[in-house]
């Protein structure tokens, strides 16, 4: 099994499309690459995200990349649909080089790749939401008007 995190906006919706990806074992909602130990406050440069737990003999980084762009508008800086600021941004963390080689492979190989706004970085902390904020739209599905991600596509995978 191995990780990555993947940024995509609201974390909510982020979480609730992935975790239905064939290959994908388990998410947690959270925060990475702030420059606080703790995300109280302004979250001092955290960007919302999931970790992914995978398989990767099921499950390849670039597969998994293609589903994030499924969901995201890889262009837009700082934002995803309603929401606005650094914390939203779009972005592919890790602590394993080769996962980060090949979203750099990923991104490099499109025609579109100068305009890709996705922010490829080695992990430097990861910061679990608490309780409320995990699997929060399946819990709470009255609340998927919140997310930038149409409803119907975060079940696609619920429903195969």
């Amino acid at each position: 099994m191995e990780k990555i995190y993947l940024a995509g906006g609201c974390l909510w919706g982020v979480q609730e499309f992935i975790k239905y990806v064939p290959g994908v074992i388990e998410t947690k909602a959270g925060r990475a690459n702030g420059s606080s130990p703790t995300t109280q406050g302004d979250y001092d440069g955290y960007a919302e995200c999931v970790e992914v737990e995978f398989d990767s003999t099921k499950l390849s980084v670039e597969a998994l990349i293609q589903h994030l762009f499924e969901i995201i508008d890889p262009y837009s800086v700082n934002k995803q649909g309603n929401d606005v600021g650094e914390k939203y941004r779009t972005g592919i963390y890790s602590e394993n080089p080769t996962h980060l080689e090949q979203a750099k492979h990923f991104i490099s190989i499109r025609e579109d790749a100068n305009r890709i706004a996705l922010e490829i970085l080695p992990l430097t902390n990861f910061v679990p939401s608490d309780d409320v904020h995990q699997h929060h739209l399946s819990l709470h599905p009255e609340n998927h008007h919140l997310c930038h991600i149409p409803w119907d596509l975060l079940h696609k995978y619920k429903n195969q």
